[in-house]
Formats: structure tokens, sequence, C-alpha cells
């Protein structure tokens, strides 16, 4: 209970920090939508390309937007050296790291579901017909996303080019959830059912944020000490 308790207070102050502020989540949110905005100008896709590009188009802006708002997680601690404090205080490392990314994943979503409706509105889709697998689908990816960025957030948080460096090694490690993100979402978006095919793309997905979630809970007490 304790572990947690100490979850969901490092979450609660990141996200209280956060609505105190805004800066990550304006910066994030008005990135998405611009961006959905200019294709629609720029390409104004058939309905039926439309359908075709929607989960390609949707998680570019997902995951460009997202690094804005992982890119955060350790640096903004460095001020008054609150991360040294965070870190021999009585959270453990696996503590500390997941309520990081559940601050993270709750930020994305967030933007995520504020861009949605933008995006039904501009390209003119109907994407609330799947709406309960869709949800789970960005969940799963944008938590796949939370541990990779929050964990090179880690890593790169006292490099002077950490907002260069952090896409750099989050996007290559993310492809294969990426992917699986973009299969799914194309066709939940056009209206059919989680079934067939899908499922492997699905299990692909949970597989791929298990696999890093072990990795970086493994390896979170060395990149916060050492």
């Amino acid at each position: 209970m304790a572990f947690v308790r100490h979850i969901l207070v490092v979450a609660w102050k990141d996200l209280h920090l956060e609505l105190r502020t805004k800066e990550v989540i304006n910066a994030s949110l008005s990135f998405a939508l611009v961006i959905l905005l200019l294709f629609s100008f720029a390409f104004d896709p058939t309905a039926e390309q439309t359908r075709e590009i929607s989960g390609g188009l949707l998680w570019l802006v997902f995951a460009f937007a997202g690094t804005l708002i992982v890119n955060r997680s350790f640096s903004r601690e460095l001020s008054n050296d609150c991360l040294d404090a965070l870190i021999v205080s009585p959270v453990s490392g696996a503590a500390l790291f997941l309520g990081k990314c559940l601050g993270n994943v709750t930020l994305l979503l967030a933007v995520e579901l504020i861009s949605l409706p933008v995006f039904g509105a501009f390209y003119n889709v109907p994407w609330t017909r799947q709406f309960c697998p869709l949800f789970l689908v960005l969940g799963l990816a944008s938590w796949g996303l939370a541990i990779i960025g929050t964990m090179f957030s880690a890593l790169t948080a006292n490099l002077k080019l950490r907002e260069l460096m952090l896409p750099v090694l989050v996007y290559p490690l993310m492809i294969p959830g990426l992917m699986a993100a973009i299969q799914l979402t194309t066709p939940l978006v056009a209206g059919q059912p989680l079934s067939g095919d899908l499922l492997g793309w699905l299990k692909l997905l949970v597989g791929f944020d298990v696999i890093f979630t072990a990795l970086a809970l493994a390896l979170v007490e060395t990149i916060l000490v050492g």
C-alpha cells in the first residue's frame, strides 16, 4: 500500500504543478491542434484518404506532442536540488519513476482526448463508433511512450541539448509500439471492431509495454543514482 501511495503522491505532485503553470499542457496541446489544422489545409484529403491516414496522422501528432510532455519529467526537478531531495527521500526509485509515468500518461491522454474531437471536426470523421477499444489503444500506446520518454528524460535531464536528444533516443525505440498503435487506430476510427488480425497488433502493443516497463524498473535505480 505504501508503494502505491508513493506513486500516487508523485503523480499528484507533478499534475498539481502542471495545473498551476500549464506550461507543458499548453505547449503540447497547441502543437497538436496546429498540426491537425495545417494537415487539413495542406492536403485536403477525401473521405477514403482520411480513413487510410487517420492512424498515422493521429500518432504522428501524439508522438511529437508527447515528447514535449515527457521532456519536462525530471528537468523541472533540477532547480533548488529538488531531484536530489526526491532521490534521498523514503520514496523508492521505482515508485518515483512510476509516479512520473502516471502523471505523464494522464497529460498525454488529456491532449489526445481533446485532439480527437478536433480531428473529427477538421476531417469530418465520426471517430466515436469504437470509442472504448480506441481508448484502450490510446492508453496502452501512451503508457509505452511515457515509460520510454520518462526513462530517457531522467538520463538526459542534465544535458543542455536534452530537447534535441530526447526525440532522437525515444522515437527509434517507439517504432514497434507506434506501428501497433497506428495499425489499431486506423480501423477503429473507421468503425471496425477490435477482432481478427487486430488482436495480434493489440498483443504486440501489450507485450511492448510489459517489456519496457520491466526494463525501466530494473534500471531505474542505476539511472537515478548513477
